[in-house]
């Protein structure tokens, strides 16, 4: 007897190739037959007028904390997910010296925007090795999860507070080389690393991995190579906005070092800076003509990220303005208020340095959220420029009017500025280039600013009902098989006999997201953004519903996924 059969639904494989009527045979964690299945099955799902669909895999997401207290990887497994990677961005839990967990929460909650107090009391730090701390999460989880190990806490297990301020001597490079190999042979999927200037720890300072020189990081992949099934994941300041030569240069010998692909995030896409892509894509033709691979990460939808004048975000990395968003409260209100300080901040938002950041400049295009104060009363849904108008104001200026009435809380959304026919037209390139790559939701972090854990269902929605730029084959397969192919899943990704039963069966007519919304449900009481799904009838993981229409089961079927035993070794050309 079959423990699910998934009946007359449209199979989308996966694979690319056209969607065909079939049924789904599921038994013992695996599907057993795809065709025409008569054998009994403890439950039948009537999948009629419903796509069946390999799970989802979201290959860039921070859920190593999330996943200690809550299993399920919400609000993704609710979107179809069934795997996630984690570890990105050179930030890991381990390893971990246990004087070191204040300084990593710390850093966890400005990097990553992961609240302190969630983090505090949703996590033990009971575990020093990585391979402790996988073992904390193997058989509790509702997901198959893999870890990258990061570089941020390599370099602090071995150097200490040194990490911070120093390069690493050639002992502490090997220390740092045999701790990576052990993580790797504890299942840890590869290496992650950032040298973004947008990172900075729970003091102020860079992140440890930004003071480690070429010679540690290239020694390092050089041991991820060495270990089967492994993979690369980095972060350089050209990712948010155009490669510097000497970045793509470091990129490439990454990943040539590793014989390995190596993946970054994120590759944005606007029809007002058109050179940009085909710059930043350019780095995977010159890993491609040394022995190498790189891909980028994209994201095939549009995430609203919230601002705030009182907590870190978006706007503190625009050049200067942190000097005036640090200051204490009172005195930041002061200082804002003052109409030169207004006129200098945005000439430095409209400066070159400023980036990718300019984007956020666009003040007159914020809509006001949440409001605090009787000044502010009905402004909730108002775009800025409607405001200003009406008070006769510059746009800036009465922004930080409502700001400071609110002591700072007011939340703010801007409008993306890249949503015009262009871009997504755009877009629909970068899909088919394989230089590139669906991901980038980030989920697991910036938890109050940001949901971009639905992109899968709005991602389907959209292509199915919406501006339909790719075939739904091809719309599957981005977010299946192609992230499965690169981190080499073993047996995961498609809809094919034998392989683990992830399947994720939607209603092309409903599939999508809900708005996210703000609920105080993380340990300490603390806020996130989250976002039900639409049109998700069922979701298996290793052949165990953990979603029945719409809603999760609670089952924890999910696989630890450890480098060498689930994942096979992808080479480079």
């Amino acid at each position: 007897m079959l423990d699910h059969l998934i009946k007359g639904g449209t199979v989308v494989d996966g694979t690319g190739q056209p969607g065909r009527r079939a049924d789904v045979g599921v038994r013992d964690g695996r599907i057993v037959a795809v065709g025409a299945v008569d054998e009994p099955a403890a439950e039948t799902v009537d999948a009629d007028g419903l796509l069946v669909t390999p799970g989802f895999v979201d290959p860039h997401t921070h859920y190593d904390a999330q996943l200690l207290w809550d299993p399920a990887a919400s609000p993704s497994n609710l979107h179809g997910v069934t795997t996630v990677v984690g570890g990105n961005c050179g930030f890991t839990l381990a390893p971990l010296r246990p004087t070191d967990a204040d300084y990593t929460r710390r850093m966890m909650a400005k990097v990553e925007g992961m609240p302190l107090p969630a983090l505090e009391q949703g996590v033990g730090w009971d575990w020093t090795t990585f391979a402790e701390y996988l073992d904390r999460l193997d058989g509790n989880l509702g997901v198959n999860a893999g870890f990258l190990v990061g570089h941020c806490a390599l370099r602090r297990y071995v150097m200490g507070d040194d990490a911070v301020g120093s390069e690493a001597t050639a002992d502490q490079v090997a220390t740092m080389n045999r701790v990576l190999a052990e993580s790797i042979e504890a299942g840890g999927l590869g290496f992650s690393t950032t040298l973004s200037g947008t990172h900075t720890d729970g003091d102020g300072e860079p992140v440890a991995s930004r003071w480690a020189n070429h010679t540690e990081l290239l020694a390092l992949c050089r041991t991820v190579g060495a270990h089967p099934g492994t993979t690369l994941e980095g972060i350089v300041d050209g990712c948010l906005d155009r490669f510097a030569d000497e970045e793509i240069d470091l990129l490439v010998a990454m990943s040539v070092a590793a014989r390995r692909p190596l993946n970054w995030n994120v590759l944005t896409v606007d029809s007002r800076e058109p050179d940009r892509v085909p710059r930043q894509l350019s780095a995977g033709d010159a890993a491609e003509a040394a022995g190498g691979r790189i891909v980028a990460l994209t994201m095939p939808v549009l995430v609203p990220m919230n601002m705030s004048f009182l907590n870190h975000c978006g706007l503190f990395l625009i050049p200067g303005w942190a000097d005036v968003l640090r200051l204490p409260v009172p005195e930041r209100m002061a200082k804002l208020s003052d109409p030169d300080t207004q006129r200098w901040m945005l000439e430095r938002a409209a400066s070159p340095e400023a980036g990718v950041f300019r984007r956020l400049a666009d003040f007159a295009n914020y809509v006001i959220g949440d409001t605090y104060s009787p000044a502010n009363n009905g402004l909730k849904g108002a775009k800025v420029a409607d405001v200003a108008a009406s008070r006769g104001r510059d746009p800036f200026a009465t922004l930080v009017d409502i700001v400071v009435a609110d002591e700072l809380r007011t939340v703010l959304w801007p409008i993306p500025p890249d949503g015009d026919d262009a871009s997504w037209e755009m877009r629909a390139q970068v899909w088919e280039d394989p230089r590139a790559m669906l991901g980038g939701s980030d989920a697991g972090a910036h938890l109050d600013r940001m949901c971009g854990a639905p992109y899968t269902t709005r991602f389907l929605g959209d292509m199915i009902r919406g501006r339909q730029l790719v075939p739904v084959e091809r719309a599957v397969q981005m977010i299946t098989d192609t992230p499965a192919r690169l981190f080499g899943l073993r047996e995961r990704g498609r809809i094919r006999e034998g392989w683990h039963a992830d399947i994720a069966v939607v209603d092309p007519a409903t599939v999508g997201s809900d708005h996210a919304t703000l609920v105080h449900d993380l340990p300490g009481g603390t806020p996130r953004l989250t976002a039900s799904s639409q049109g998700v009838v069922r979701v298996l993981v290793n052949g165990t519903v953990t979603v029945a229409d719409g809603a999760a089961t609670g089952d924890r079927p999910g696989t630890l996924l450890r480098s060498g035993r689930d994942t096979d070794t992808v080479s480079t050309p």
